[in-house]
């Protein structure tokens, strides 16, 4: 499975660096390191809805601190299991 979290000028200001930072956390607490691979993208197109995050094909916007552990759990952990 491949994450990308858009780290453009936009989601950058919209805490983008938090996010990832927190995607990699959840990822090594889980020991998904050889399912999951978090990778930086530029634009995903989703500049006006907050943090862009692509989950493999999906795009998700409007991620933020206050639901990217949620979002972690119902997308990719359930999805890892």
């Amino acid at each position: 499975m491949n994450i990308y979290v858009c780290i453009g000028s936009s989601c950058h200001q919209n805490t983008s660096y938090f996010v990832m930072k927190e995607m990699k956390h959840l990822i090594g607490e889980n020991s998904l390191e050889e399912k999951v691979r978090l990778l930086p993208a530029f634009c995903l197109g989703g500049c006006g809805d907050g943090v862009t995050i692509k989950i493999d094909d999906e795009l998700i916007t409007g991620v933020g601190m206050d639901n990217v552990t949620d979002l972690f759990k119902a997308r990719v952990l359930n999805a890892c299991l």
